[in-house]
């Protein structure tokens, strides 16, 4: 189940509507010098009352504010989600993109391609959910043995250690840590090692 991202109170968002509504107020309070300083008439006293009417909303609007920043504080991850509390901001492979939902984990068996163990949790991040997901997997099987393949997105030392005590043999690509294609150049991965003749090709096919 998914939700809308402008539901999730995160510190920008917060900071920016307190500095929107931080801003109207002081410029509705000048307003009210402004009209205390003018004789009196029936639209100025109009007048006054509305600019009071306002700045009560934007108060209030802040007091809210407030409390979101009080429980977003509060939460292990410095977020929450207004719609559905369980709910976590995902990112998603659009770069600076992101969804409001749950990330959802499933194991298939690759013989039959059927679902054979799911789980839904609000963790951002695949990379502590393998272990979890495989051991389901061998359980519902009800092999001793069980070969788990999957993308590096869930790569990590710990998790792999956990699946290959519990008799579970994974297999997945190491994640790209080179930081050369963040200056706009190949990465190690680009280069394909020939044992044969001992050198690496490069990207433009040649060693």
């Amino acid at each position: 189940s998914d939700s809308h991202a402008p539901a999730n109170v995160e510190s920008w968002v917060k900071l920016t509507f307190e500095s929107d509504h931080s801003t109207g107020a002081d410029h509705y309070l000048a307003q009210l010098d402004t009209a205390d300083l003018q004789d009196p008439s029936e639209a100025l006293a109009a007048k006054t009352v509305h600019l009071k009417e306002k700045l009560a909303k934007l108060t209030s609007e802040m007091q809210r504010l407030e409390a979101y920043e009080k429980q977003m504080l509060a939460s292990p991850d410095q977020q929450i989600s207004l719609t559905d509390p369980d709910s976590r901001a995902m990112a998603t492979s659009g770069r600076g993109s992101g969804v409001v939902g749950y990330n959802v984990q499933v194991a298939v068996d690759t013989e039959h391609h059927l679902i054979i163990a799911h789980e839904v949790t609000n963790s951002g991040s695949d990379r502590a959910q393998l272990a979890n997901i495989a051991t389901r997997a061998k359980e519902v099987l009800g092999v001793d043995k069980l070969e788990a393949v999957a993308d590096r997105g869930y790569y990590s030392g710990e998790e792999i250690k956990i699946c290959a005590d519990a008799g579970i043999e994974v297999t997945l690509p190491k994640p790209v840590t080179s930081g050369m294609e963040a200056k706009g150049k190949f990465g190690k991965h680009d280069f394909v090692y020939l044992p044969a003749e001992d050198v690496y090709r490069c990207p433009a096919g040649e060693w």
